[in-house]
């Protein structure tokens, strides 16, 4: 019995191993087979599926604390707000929020450049809140607004530019609100850009709508500036679109 024993362990070390192939691959058909096929030509051996389509329409906007959401969670802010309005509505789109907190619009010039490194469509630029905040020169402000714009023209001359119009204050006097007002049309003609309306329309100084500070909204006030914004952009969007 220990020599037959014996026989049939070497004939089991001389024979092929039948697990692999030659070449190292499993032979067709087994369990390992099957494994391979699926991880490279998608689940029970079917081809992957390739992109199909337009390639999405690139928005970026460049704005202040009320862009970045300061206050909600990420999924409230309203450029999220339209990107789920964008994707309820069938367009192909990926809408880039890019908010700072405190942002003057000296500093929106400065962070431009840098922010169009990447692709862009459409571009639109709410920035001249904390100036309007902190009383700063009108003529400054117009001058900062109109660079913005020409710098998005020059990096990238085929997009489609808005501007959100911005209030000041009551508090800094009829003169200087009125002129702080009547800027923001005038950069949007000079510069060729289509002026959004007043960003917080139906929602400014309504406390329900509005977190305690009294400046940035809330879920709600987000949802209806998301509204203000859409009735503009989503035009815009839809025009672009047709003509890829």
């Amino acid at each position: 019995m220990a020599l037959v024993a014996m026989l049939v362990l070497l004939a089991a070390c001389d024979r092929p191993e039948s697990a692999k192939d030659t070449d190292g691959a499993a032979p067709a058909g087994s369990p390992a087979s099957r494994a391979e096929t699926a991880a490279t030509t998608g689940s029970a051996g079917t081809p992957p599926v390739e992109p199909r389509g337009p390639a999405p329409l690139q928005v970026l906007i460049l704005g202040t604390s009320l862009t970045a959401g300061l206050g909600l969670d990420p999924d409230s802010a309203w450029p999220a707000l339209l990107q789920r309005k964008a994707d309820s509505a069938g367009l192909p789109v990926r809408i880039r929020g890019a908010g700072l907190s405190g942002e003057t619009s000296a500093g929106a010039l400065r962070r431009v450049e840098w922010l169009l490194r990447e692709p862009a469509d459409v571009v639109m630029i709410e920035t001249g809140a904390n100036d309007g905040l902190r009383g700063l020169d009108v003529d400054s402000t117009r001058a900062n607004l109109r660079a913005i714009l020409q710098r998005v023209r020059a990096a990238r001359p085929a997009a489609r530019l808005l501007l959100a119009q911005m209030e000041a204050p009551p508090n800094l006097g009829d003169t200087y609100t009125t002129r702080f007002r009547e800027m923001f049309p005038a950069v949007a003609r000079a510069e060729g850009a289509l002026l959004v309306p007043f960003l917080l329309d139906g929602v400014a100084g309504i406390p329900d709508l509005n977190q305690g500070d009294g400046i940035h909204p809330n879920e709600a006030g987000s949802r209806r500036v998301a509204d203000n914004v859409w009735r503009t952009l989503a035009p815009e969007l839809e025009r672009l679109t047709r003509d890829r």
